[in-house]
């Protein structure tokens, strides 16, 4: 031990004071983006502000544009970019010239315990704790004003040539809702969140300060105060410690973190936790958070080796048995005393809406929105609800029951699928005297409805065995059209008569108008004279013939058209398809439509494409650029749009002065600026201050 000491003399003893008079005041502040040779000692200093509570700092230090390295050009652009052309005393820049910068501060640590100032003199080393360390960079603020400014004149400019805006904005109902009172985990969630801790920071205010220099009298007098001010032993009893205290200063005990869970939703409840519920409670808060399970599921959820006898009791006083899965009852989900969050309903009449909606699906798997709204004569909201705990919403079938049925559990326990079989029967005896409705009454208004779902062959099948049925008839009439033609050639003259086939109802097959190597003619079994012309090019036709369109597809495209007035080829059919989704399943009214009988459907419903010159670099497919357009409906407001599209014609954007001196050429003086904001609202869409036609303005 002694010959350790002696490799390891003491050299010198130095005396260390703590120094307090600058303890809440002093902090240190670096310039990572600027080498320590390159002070800012000499840089004269505009401003200075501090926020403390944040420590936050922003310095104003000039820039010296007189400067070699200065450009100036380059500095009068960003002033002009920033302040725009006025004079104004709120300007960032009043030379016209970014003459300065700002620097802000931020935090390198939150801690600064470990870290203080010192001053080695005569022998002594004099610390002060330091009450923070930031670290200074540029500010680049006066960016994001600038940006302000050139979107302000973007919208100036774009407002000037829209008319839409200049349109007063009609008057709409508001809905006037109060909010529930906050919870504490609520309330604590909130005080984290990102835009509270922004607003706390934003309102505390700035402390404007007096930037002295390096060799100002007055920094000199602020630097004395980093000795420690009274020498005496007393004061700095900080530093005087007895071994056993400064052992444990440098090895401190070793305590336990408390762990702190995390604050989560009230409705959320671990695994964990609740296995060590009764397993009445457990399975009550499984079925409210699920809603909807099977039973091996809900035992494979709970605790292993749980009874399934006992499980099954508790299930069946807080759930009922839809289609072999259970479903939470409707009193659990809406105790007494509370009401509908969408319409104020109570309870009692909420859980009798849900039963009617799980009872009709213990009787089939889809139900339809509509038809359950006008029996129980709620909020479609509350409805929607109602069936979202239990269905999914299909195409073309309403809502379908969330879970496929369960025939195990229903042959595994007949004993419960018996007794809630009992239930459902008592259930649906009140609910029909409750919303005065019958079984029947359902059955009989839903039969004339019901859809057979039939494949592609057995239609092929069908249209083959009518084909077989029809083949002597049709060579009789076609033996008949032979002597009845004579020697009549194409151009005697004589009419072709068209057989018109009945429109399907669902069962029958549909006419096929897509493109197809087989004419109709061949497929009914005879060459009609339509299919001869087209078979044969040099009848006068080169092509297979287009059916003519129905009526019904006439009224669709022409009512969708004097809705929407321009539309392209794509836009057509997306909105052709919307109708045909909407239509009730096994509707074969608007089946196999082809591209180019819609597109002649269009043409004979008084309307025009439209050849819109699409520039070189579009990238619009073929459908979009296709642009049709009502062209006549009868109005004196026709002539204004036949106009438009002239000028369309011949550009593909332009700009409303544009339309508004064509139209004055051609109609007149008469040509009022309602009339302009009237044909550009229908007609066209708006960007960049060009107005373009509808659909043909590329995102």
């Amino acid at each position: 031990m002694a010959s350790e000491e002696d490799d390891d003399p003491i050299i010198q003893e130095i005396d260390v004071y703590l120094a307090k008079s600058l303890a809440d005041k002093l902090y240190l502040f670096q310039y990572p983006v600027r080498p320590s040779s390159m002070t800012y000692d000499d840089v004269t200093h505009l401003s200075a502000k501090i926020k403390p509570k944040q420590q936050k700092v922003e310095l104003e230090m000039a820039i010296n544009t007189l400067s070699p390295n200065y450009c100036r050009s380059k500095g009068e652009q960003i002033a002009l970019n920033v302040d725009g052309t006025t004079s104004e005393d709120s300007n960032t820049y009043s030379v016209k010239m970014m003459d300065k910068q700002t620097f802000t501060s931020i935090q390198s640590t939150t801690n600064t315990s470990r870290y203080a100032a010192a001053v080695f003199r005569k022998g002594e080393l004099h610390i002060t704790p330091l009450q923070g360390i930031l670290q200074m960079r540029p500010s680049f603020s006066y960016l994001d004003k600038a940006d302000g400014k050139h979107r302000e004149r973007e919208a100036a400019n774009e407002g000037g040539d829209s008319s839409q805006d200049e349109v007063e904005e009609d008057v709409k109902a508001v809905t006037v809702r109060f909010s529930r009172p906050e919870s504490d985990q609520a309330r604590q969630r909130r005080i984290q969140s990102y835009d509270f801790l922004q607003k706390k920071q934003a309102e505390e205010p700035w402390v404007y300060l007096h930037y002295h220099g390096l060799n100002d009298g007055c920094s000199d007098h602020e630097r004395q105060y980093l000795y420690c001010q009274a020498m005496g032993g007393s004061e700095n009893t900080e530093l005087v410690k007895t071994p056993k205290e400064y052992l444990a200063m440098l090895m401190p005990p070793i305590t336990e973190e408390k762990i702190v869970r995390p604050v989560g939703p009230s409705n959320v409840l671990s695994m964990a936790q609740l296995r060590t519920l009764p397993l009445g409670d457990q399975v009550k808060t499984l079925l409210k958070n699920v809603k909807v399970i099977p039973f091996a599921n809900l035992m494979g959820l709970l605790t292993p080796g749980t009874d399934s006898t006992a499980v099954l009791r508790c299930i069946q006083q807080v759930a009922l048995l839809v289609q072999g899965n259970w479903v939470v009852k409707s009193d659990v989900l809406y105790p007494k005393n509370s009401c509908s969050p969408h319409s104020g309903v109570p309870a009692e009449v909420l859980c009798r809406g849900r039963d009617f909606v799980m009872w009709r699906f213990t009787q089939e798997r889809s139900v339809m929105r509509k038809e359950i709204t006008a029996i129980i004569k709620l909020l479609p909201e509350d409805v929607k609800d109602f069936l979202e705990h239990m269905a999914v919403p299909r195409i073309n079938r309403g809502w379908e029951f969330l879970l496929p049925s369960d025939s195990d559990f229903i042959k595994k326990h007949p004993d419960v699928a018996q007794r809630q079989h009992m239930l459902w029967i008592g259930i649906q005896s009140k609910l029909e005297k409750v919303f005065n409705f019958s079984k029947e009454d359902l059955v009989s208004k839903k039969d004339p409805q019901t859809a057979m779902h039939v494949s592609g062959e057995q239609r092929l099948k069908a249209a083959h065995e009518r084909a077989r049925q029809n083949q002597p008839s049709l060579q009789k009439d076609l033996s008949a059209r032979r002597q009845g033609k004579g020697g009549a050639g194409p151009s005697g003259g004589a009419a072709v008569r068209v057989k018109e086939e009945p429109v399907s109802d669902g069962e029958d097959e549909p006419m096929d108008t897509s493109s197809s190597a087989l004419p109709n003619g061949l497929v009914n079994g005879y060459p009609s004279a339509a299919t001869s012309a087209a078979l044969n090019p040099h009848n006068g036709h080169g092509g297979t013939p287009t059916p003519s369109p129905s009526p019904e597809l006439r009224d669709f495209v022409w009512n969708m058209f004097r809705k929407q007035h321009v539309l392209t080829l794509s836009e057509v059919k997306r909105l052709f398809n919307l109708h045909l989704a909407s239509l009730p399943p096994g509707d074969g009214l608007f089946r196999s439509i082809s591209d180019r009988l819609l597109q002649d459907t269009i043409l004979m419903s008084h309307c025009k494409q439209i050849l819109v010159p699409f520039p070189a670099q579009s990238t619009a497919a073929a459908d979009e650029q296709k642009v049709f357009a009502v062209w006549e409906t009868g109005e004196t407001f026709d002539k204004h749009r036949q106009v438009l599209y002239e000028i369309f014609m011949k550009n593909y954007r332009v700009r409303r002065n544009v339309i508004q001196t064509r139209l004055t050429q051609e109609m007149g003086d008469q040509v009022t600026k309602d009339d302009v904001d009237r044909l550009l609202k229908e007609c066209c869409v708006s960007f960049g201050g060009m107005w373009y036609l509808k659909g043909t303005l590329q995102s």
